[in-house]
């Protein structure tokens, strides 16, 4: 099928030129599933005539078998694993009467190198030579490599990625030193590291427990055999063995594709999910619209890449996850900060997003979308209603899509005075219809956060609302090239959104787990930021939720000159220090963005034991402070 596009003047998303040039092989559901012929040599697709075809061809061409081919002799092919999409405008049934031509024919336009491997991979058609002219073109052409820092896209130099950056390089180097054992493990200052730096809840030394319910329905949907085994009802509860053969009857085998949107009757639930969370009607929310993903990360990348065009801007908070700047960065496109409030606790400000908008006007860049982190990370802040609708109306006046990082809304600290709420139900709420129609939000959720910190399966959802459909389609277009998320993912997905009620036999128990990791969370949270508040030249905002703390430190002059002489900004080398000294990795403010002239540091409050962990951390400030007074 292809792909029309309409004119929307108030729509930020609307297909481009490039994302249409890109068309789908199959019109059918079964698009993902497909594997076409390509080529190991170069190859132009053009447009063939059926009439040159030997019957043989004619009747592998009927059944889609294979693109019209030249003699084996001129090129080599192999059966390939993805679709082939066809990038000169063609229509999806000239795309399937594709031709490979000749390379004897565009090897006199090729470099040499590309020419010699031409001729080795076809050694029929290449003519002979002598061994003194082979030896002369070897010595001639030395071997140089295809993949420098110089010759890889040049946008990837431009990636950086804080959390898994240069701290936690180092401080994996510590784990594998102390995991070795012998001397170098006993001459370290610390006998375990503590890894603060990421929201990565079951990993090594956090060992957040697991729900118990998850990993029942998961292990039976992994090894169906189990829910059929005679002491099924005895190991298991019945609820979850329930749970695990509806999945196992809409999925089958965890190791086959899945359709490239998820699967639908996850998505069905998505949608129910999110009916209920906002107190509307579940026929408003459109499981087609939901787009099972790898992680919310996935579905950020997947959404930036199909709405932006290169050198366009994306309005981010600072401070920021670093997955955004990361993100646009490999795009070549720009990111549009605004700063949050630190002294109101991490808040918005209208007269700052409005600044923004006007900087990036007066620097001839597109505004084309806008990111929310809510409740935030780094900082644990959660949004007021009010600033949400100021937020939507900002984004109808400047036709800006919106989105919605919403992965830590199940935590939350305090849900009488600073609930959350979703930006799809305050949009829904906006007394403008006008508004409620058109502003165009992709909202974002994941099992890797909440009570569950399931990070490692890869699963998460994005919600569509007011794209338009022709854009809808080729974001699922783009989906399909990666075929499908991970389907123990998707599973993860199913029990985020439908956990146990209240009567089902596994309740009490996933009632009592979950619990007991949203207490701890908010228990932890604050009494780090109370002796945090407590210490010299640090001072620290509550959060509200999320699992984060971003405390600010009053860097001493000389800290600052003597990172300055090593080439770090000064709250990087603080942090360097801290993990020398105690074995705590951190992540400097520097990573997410910070206004001019603060330094902070981002903590978890995942870590078990966190008196002494917070001890440690108030002994090795004191003895920064005083080292560089």
């Amino acid at each position: 099928m292809s792909f029309k596009t309409r004119s929307f003047p108030q729509a930020a998303l609307s297909s481009s030129p490039s994302m249409l040039a890109l068309r789908r092989t199959t019109s059918t559901p079964g698009l993902s599933h497909c594997r076409p012929t390509t080529s190991l040599s170069r190859i132009i697709l053009q447009p063939s005539s059926s009439s040159s075809l030997t019957p043989h061809r004619q009747r592998q061409r009927q059944f889609g078998m294979l693109a019209t081919l030249p003699p084996p002799s001129t090129a080599a092919t192999i059966l390939g694993d993805r679709p082939l999409f066809n990038r000169q405008g063609s229509s999806s049934s000239s795309l399937q009467q594709t031709q490979v031509r000749s390379m004897s024919s565009t090897r006199s336009k090729m470099p040499d190198s590309a020419a010699s491997n031409t001729a080795s991979a076809n050694p029929s058609s290449a003519k002979p030579t002598s061994s003194s002219s082979s030896s002369s073109s070897s010595s001639s052409s030395p071997h140089k490599k295809a993949l420098t820092l110089e010759t890889i896209n040049q946008a990837v130099l431009q990636v950086e990625y804080a959390v898994r950056g240069e701290l936690a390089i180092k401080a994996d180097k510590y784990t594998q030193t102390l995991d070795a054992g012998g001397s170098a493990a006993d001459n370290l200052p610390f006998t375990k590291v503590v890894t603060a730096n990421i929201g990565n809840p079951q990993q090594r030394g956090l060992d957040q427990q697991p729900i118990t319910f998850w990993r029942q329905v998961i292990a039976m949907c992994e090894y169906p055999d189990l829910m059929g085994h005679p002491l099924a009802d005895k190991i298991f509860p019945a609820d979850a063995i329930a749970r695990a053969r509806a999945l196992n009857k809409d999925i089958g085998s965890t190791g086959a594709y899945t359709h490239s949107k998820g699967i639908l009757s996850v998505r069905q639930k998505v949608a129910r999910f999110i009916a209920e969370r906002d107190g509307v009607a579940r026929e408003t929310v459109d499981p087609e619209h939901i787009f099972l993903t790898a992680g919310a990360s996935s579905g950020v990348a997947q959404i930036m890449s199909v709405a932006l065009q290169e050198g366009q801007g994306v309005m981010i908070p600072i401070p920021q996850y670093p997955l955004y700047t990361a993100t646009l960065a490999n795009l070549s496109c720009k990111p549009l900060p605004y700063n949050l409030t630190e002294e109101n606790r991490w808040g918005l400000s209208s007269k700052v997003l409005a600044t923004t908008l006007e900087d990036a006007r007066k620097a001839n860049v597109r505004a084309k979308a806008l990111v929310v982190i809510n409740p935030g990370n780094p900082t644990g802040g959660c949004l007021s209603y009010d600033d949400m609708k100021k937020i939507v109306q900002l984004c109808y006046d400047n036709s800006i899509l919106l989105c919605a990082d919403e992965v830590y809304q199940n935590n939350i600290y305090d849900r009488q005075n600073k609930p959350f709420y979703s930006f799809r139900k305050v949009l829904m709420e906006m007394e403008d219809e006008n508004v409620r129609n058109g502003v165009e939000l992709v909202s974002f959720h994941s099992i890797s956060k909440g009570v569950s910190g399931e990070c490692g399966r890869r699963g998460g959802y994005m919600e569509l609302v007011n794209i338009e459909e022709d854009v809808v389609d080729q974001i699922y277009k783009m989906a399909s090239i990666n075929l499908c998320p991970p389907v123990t993912g998707q599973i993860g997905v199913d029990l985020l959104v439908d956990p146990p009620k209240p009567g089902d036999a596994s309740y009490e128990l996933w009632n009592e787990e979950t619990s007991a990791t949203q207490q701890g969370l908010k228990d932890r949270s604050a009494y780090m930021s109370e002796r945090f508040n407590a210490l010299p030249g640090m001072s620290c905002q509550p959060a509200e939720g999320a699992m984060y703390l971003f405390p600010q430190i009053e860097m001493p002059e000389k800290a600052v000159a003597k990172a300055k002489e090593a080439g770090k900004p000064a709250d990087v080398m603080y942090a360097l220090e801290l993990l020398d000294a105690t074995g705590i990795c951190a992540v400097a403010g520097s990573g997410f963005g910070q206004e001019d002239g603060t330094y902070h540091i981002r903590v978890t409050a995942l870590c078990p034991g966190v008196e002494d962990y917070v001890k440690k951390i108030e002994t090795f400030h004191k003895d920064f402070m005083a080292k560089y007074a």
